[in-house]
């Protein structure tokens, strides 16, 4: 009987050792690369948050310049950001809000490289639209009717089509285009939402036109409740 076991596994390990020599290295090179990927993914994440904690320290940094007022300091701040981490949230943010302060402190060159950058390069969409959207505005207050218009031609966002129609309106007044403008405002009107405030000011600049806002519906005016 024990010759007969010792016969048996003595089989069942020639069999092994057979199927090893034929798949032995196909087993390891695909073990090892499982391992490799599990490694590298788990890198990648760590990496990640590592950029992540660094990019959000500078903009704090930035956010205390923003708040003393020291526009010299934020931009010094952005530019180490847009060098080191310029595909993070905090990289769009820091610059949009770098911008500000630059604007408030008259350095409006900077103000604009700093909205060029956010337009070209901001990892999200909704950061380049809305630095497109300031960017557009002192384009218009430098009177380069042109730029503005190309800058507001790459928003994309639906959110941002009210914003748009109102920018384009304005534009369109400046250059001698009352028809447009109205056409514009009338747009910018009906597609903002009527909670915002800002919608008075473009129903004031239809009223400076000689154009009254359209009337609201009922239903739409009672949160669209019958």
């Amino acid at each position: 009987m024990a010759s007969h076991l010792d016969l048996e596994e003595q089989e069942q390990l020639e069999q092994l050792k057979a199927f090893w020599k034929r798949y032995g290295n196909l087993i390891t090179w695909l073990l090892t690369l499982v391992l490799l990927a599990f490694a590298g993914w788990t890198g990648w994440e760590y990496w990640q948050r590592e950029q992540a904690v660094k990019a959000a320290t500078m903009y704090d940094e930035l956010d205390r310049a923003v708040k003393a007022g020291d526009a010299d300091k934020a931009g010094r701040v952005l530019g180490d950001l847009k060098e080191r981490f310029p595909r993070t949230t905090y990289a769009a943010q820091a610059a949009l809000l770098a911008a500000k302060v630059q604007l408030d402190k008259d350095q409006v060159d900077a103000a604009r490289a700093s909205l060029s950058w956010a337009a070209e390069s901001a990892a999200e969409t909704e950061y380049r639209d809305i630095a497109r959207l300031r960017l557009a505005g002192l384009q218009t207050d430098a009177k380069q009717y042109d730029e503005a218009s190309k800058t507001l031609d790459g928003v994309k966002g639906i959110e941002f089509a009210a914003l748009v129609a109102d920018r384009r309106g304005d534009l369109a007044l400046l250059t001698g285009k009352p028809d447009q403008a109205k056409a514009e405002y009338q747009k910018a009107y009906a597609a903002m939402d009527p909670k915002i405030d800002y919608r008075r000011v473009i129903e004031a600049k239809l009223a400076s036109l000689g154009v009254a806002a359209p009337e609201q519906p009922a239903s739409a005016a009672k949160g669209g409740k019958s």
